[in-house]
């Protein structure tokens, strides 16, 4: 476990650090790189995006209107060529990796396109950094589905078993490799710090993805119909979206002056903040005021793990990195946000306001 302590402060991200810094962003389109170009883009960096376009209607990125916020490109990261040349053009400083193909029922459907997404996607990311005269850090998100998930009550930690039953999870798990090949083969030497970052289950307004559960109630309910549930029992470290998007800007500043804290990461609650699919469903619905509810009893489709929680003391000891939102308040400010939004009320507005009440949080 890397050692190196946190700086002193605050674990927000600085604006004075971010201000004027050239960011490549990949995945600007989905939910979580939507939210992390917005709070980019408040802190003053200069962003370039790469990623396929939305695959959602409606989804944050035209929501937004964040097409006048940044730089954006339509790129395949299975697309070496045109990978390196958008990193050639941008010149970044700092690359967060975001895209990906980021659902595991889909993977079980297109396993050879999450495969190439997720593995040589990163590949051809990292790849592209070999030449870069730039770039300084290289923050790559995972996932937390990337370790060999004995669902044992112990949470895992960064040293455990990679591993993934289902397309996605395996995947993920194989750009661990990649990251840490490129890393210790190439990038360290050349002055890159290269980190992944492996985060829980996030909820927020603006994710329109389908089998997630908050936005599938908020659709649910909208419109009166019943909400659906497959494994009410299932346990995952469940946060809001802004806390591992603050992880992820506070390891980017930390590797810039400690070029030695380039390692994985998990980004999660509190161990003691896991909960059942249940529980969350039951904190949505009472922040809602509403909703219809159906709990299977045999749930059909493929596989998925019924427990999975993280340890996070490596963010804590190195980067001073503690949630700052309780899970039911995350809950309670994105159904929030999706009955304001339903409401007429403005995306992008909306997300900012979410962002300075999280910021404004002793």
């Amino acid at each position: 476990m890397n050692t190196l302590t946190s700086p002193a402060g605050t674990a927000l991200p600085a604006a004075g650090f971010w201000h004027g810094k050239r960011v490549l962003l990949t995945g600007h389109t989905g939910f979580k790189g939507g939210w992390l170009a917005l709070w980019l883009n408040r802190l003053g960096a200069q962003v370039t995006g790469l990623a396929l376009p939305a695959h959602t209607q409606p989804n944050l990125y035209q929501a937004a209107g964040m097409a006048t916020l940044i730089e954006s490109h339509d790129c395949d990261l299975r697309d070496a060529a045109a990978v390196a040349a958008i990193v050639r053009a941008a010149r970044p400083e700092i690359v967060l990796h975001l895209a990906a193909q980021a659902l595991v029922r889909p993977s079980y459907a297109q396993p050879v396109e999450t495969f190439a997404t997720n593995v040589m996607g990163t590949a051809h990311v990292l790849d592209a950094l070999r030449g870069s005269t730039t770039a300084r850090v290289a923050v790559m998100i995972t996932t937390d589905k990337v370790y060999r998930n004995l669902e044992s009550l112990r949470p895992y930690r960064e040293e455990d078993m990679l591993g993934g039953h289902d397309p996605y999870s395996a995947s993920k798990a194989a750009s661990e490799l990649v990251i840490a090949s490129y890393r210790d083969a190439f990038l360290r030497e050349a002055g890159l710090a290269v980190a992944s970052a492996r985060a829980g289950n996030v909820i927020g307004g603006g994710d329109w993805s389908a089998d997630r559960l908050l936005p599938d109630a908020a659709r649910a309910w909208r419109s009166g119909g019943e909400l659906r549930v497959r494994r009410p029992e299932a346990v995952r470290p469940w946060q809001h979206v802004l806390e591992p998007l603050a992880g992820y800007l506070k390891l980017a500043e930390t590797l810039w002056t400690q070029a030695a804290a380039a390692d994985s990461y998990n980004f999660g609650p509190a161990t003691t903040d896991a909960a059942t699919v249940r529980t969350v469903i039951d904190m949505a619905r009472a922040a809602y005021g509403n909703g219809t509810v159906r709990y299977d009893a045999q749930p059909d489709g493929p596989h998925e793990a019924g427990l999975l929680t993280l340890d996070t003391a490596r963010v804590q000891a190195v980067l001073g990195i503690h949630p700052r939102w309780t899970l039911p308040e995350g809950v309670a400010r994105t159904m929030d946000w999706y009955r304001r939004h339903d409401a007429g009320q403005d995306a992008r507005q909306l997300c900012m306001a979410d962002i300075d009440a999280y910021e404004a949080q002793p």
